[in-house]
């Protein structure tokens, strides 16, 4: 059984995580869920936020194997852009193109809590930007157009 995803408008949503600090058996744990429940949408990436644990871990798996994040933050990012089909279990039924930075350099703790510092290129990079996102308190849809915004968010509610 796994873990239910919050759904938007839950205000958790919209509060930013608070750091971890130090990985913690706990901390472990908890991305062994997060891995579950992401497999299970499926998806590409999870924030402990969405599933209601308000501190910043982050999974992402693109194909390549689970990368646990914790206290993630990008600290360069590319030029170039690339525009991607971007969507959220938390508001379901919708989705939109986004563009973000096409590669990132991400500084973070890993599994084991030593403090890392990887590039990241395409679809990494995205999910690695949306979970990050999550973990401030914003949605997909934050980086849209007003209109597109309120479109996307009016279609939502019709999916609900």
């Amino acid at each position: 059984m796994t873990r239910p995803i919050l759904r938007w408008p839950d205000p958790r949503l919209r509060r930013a995580a608070a750091p971890v600090g130090e990985v913690t058996d706990a901390h472990r744990t908890l991305w062994d869920e997060m891995i579950e429940v992401m497999r299970a949408m499926p998806g590409v990436g999870l924030a402990a936020p969405q599933i209601g644990e308000m501190i910043r871990l982050a999974v992402v798996d693109a194909g390549r194997g689970a990368i646990r994040l914790a206290d993630p933050e990008i600290v360069a990012s590319s030029a170039e852009l690339r525009p991607h089909e971007e969507a959220s279990p938390c508001l379901p039924g919708v989705s939109a193109l986004v563009a973000r930075p096409r590669a990132v350099t991400v500084r973070y703790l890993d599994e084991t809590g030593a403090r890392t510092e990887r590039d990241f290129v395409m679809l990494e990079a995205t999910s690695i930007q949306h979970q990050i996102d999550h973990l401030e308190g914003r949605m997909f849809f934050d980086r849209l157009s007003r209109t597109r915004r309120d479109m996307l968010l009016r279609k939502a509610r019709k999916c609900a």
